[in-house]
C-alpha cells in the first residue's frame, strides 16, 4: 500500500507542473481551456479513489492522453524518459514523520527543428502537513548550435535552474523561426527575379536586388532575440549595398537614412507589410 501511496504522490506532482504548465504557456484559447478543466479534475480527485491498481491504471492512460494532447498543442515532444530514485530519509527524519527524496531526471526530445537533452535533479521534502519540491541542479543541451541566441538563453535558464521558463521559450522561439523561414519562402516565391536566399528560407538574411539597377541590392537582416527573463521577439534591421557612383548622387541622403525609414515603416506596417512595400519599390520600374 505505501507503494501505490507514493506512486499517487508522485502522479499528483506531476499533474500540478503539468496545471502550471498549461496556464502559463501560450495556447490557442479553448484547447487550453479543455486541458486545463482536465488536468484540474484529476488533480482534485481523491485520492481514495486511486486505491486500486485498476483505478491507477486508468488515470495513468488518461494523463498520457491529456500529455499527448498537450504536445501537439506546444509542438514539444518528449521522446526519452528516465527517473531514479534516491531516499535521502535518515532515522532522526522517520522519527518526526519527514520524508526526504532525491530524484534524477533525463529526458530527451525535440520541438520542431530543436533537439534537447535535459538532465535535471528535485528534492521532494514531505512532513506531516505539506509536500515541496525543487529543482537542485539543470543541465541543458540544445541542437543544432547556430542559434547563437538561444544557446545564450539556455546557460541563462541553467544557471537559474528554470525549466519552466526553457521550455515555454523554446516553444516562442521555435514559432518565431518558424514564420521567420514562412515569410521569406513566401517572399522568394512571389518575388523569385528579385528575392535572394543564398543560405535558403531558413537563414536570417534575405537579399533584394533591384532588376534594373545592378550592383543596388538590400538586406533584411532578421534576428530572433532572448530577453533576460526569456522573452521572446524579432528584430529587424535593413542593409545597404549601393554602387560608389550612386552614393556620390545621392545628396539627400536616402542611402544613410534607410534603415532608420525602414524601421519606421514596421512599426506602422508590421513585418509582412513592410517587407512588401519594399520589395515592390524596388520592382516598381521592372513592373512598369
Amino acid at each position: 500500500m505505501d507503494a501505490k501511496q507514493a506512486e499517487v504522490r508522485v502522479l499528483e506532482a506531476e499533474i500540478a507542473a503539468l496545471k502550471r504548465a498549461v496556464v502559463e504557456l501560450p495556447s490557442p484559447g479553448e484547447d487550453t481551456a479543455r486541458v486545463q478543466k482536465s488536468l484540474q479534475e484529476i488533480y482534485q480527485s481523491h485520492p481514495e479513489g486511486w486505491v486500486s491498481s485498476k483505478d491507477l491504471r486508468s488515470n495513468l492512460r488518461h494523463l498520457e492522453s491529456e500529455l499527448l494532447f498537450l504536445s501537439t498543442l506546444t509542438d514539444i515532444n518528449i521522446r526519452n524518459y528516465s527517473k531514479k530514485t534516491e531516499d535521502l530519509t535518515s532515522t532522526e527524519m522517520t522519527e518526526e514523520s519527514v520524508k526526504k527524496v532525491l530524484q534524477r531526471h533525463r529526458l530527451s526530445g525535440n520541438c520542431h527543428m530543436i533537439t534537447f537533452q535535459v538532465e535535471f535533479q528535485t528534492l521532494e521534502v514531505q512532513n506531516k502537513e505539506n509536500l515541496s519540491s525543487v529543482i537542485t541542479d539543470l543541465n541543458i543541451i540544445t541542437e543544432p548550435t547556430v542559434y547563437s541566441e538561444l544557446s545564450e538563453f539556455v546557460s541563462r535558464a541553467q544557471e537559474r535552474r528554470d525549466l519552466l521558463m526553457f521550455f515555454q521559450t523554446l516553444h516562442s522561439f521555435v514559432k518565431w523561426c518558424e514564420y521567420r523561414k514562412r515569410t521569406f519562402k513566401h517572399f522568394k516565391e512571389k518575388y523569385p527575379e528579385a528575392v535572394l536566399l543564398s543560405e535558403g528560407a531558413s537563414s536570417s538574411y534575405m537579399g533584394i536586388r533591384s532588376p534594373s539597377q545592378p550592383g543596388f541590392e538590400l538586406v533584411i537582416v532578421w534576428k530572433i532575440e532572448i530577453e533576460e527573463g526569456g522573452k521572446v521577439f524579432p528584430k529587424l534591421d535593413l542593409l545597404t549595398k549601393v554602387p560608389q557612383q550612386a552614393l556620390e548622387l545621392d545628396r539627400n541622403g536616402v542611402v544613410e537614412t534607410a534603415p532608420l525609414s525602414f524601421r519606421t515603416l514596421l512599426g506602422v506596417l508590421g513585418i509582412e507589410a513592410a517587407l512588401e512595400s519594399l520589395i515592390r519599390s524596388l520592382c516598381t520600374e521592372e513592373n512598369n
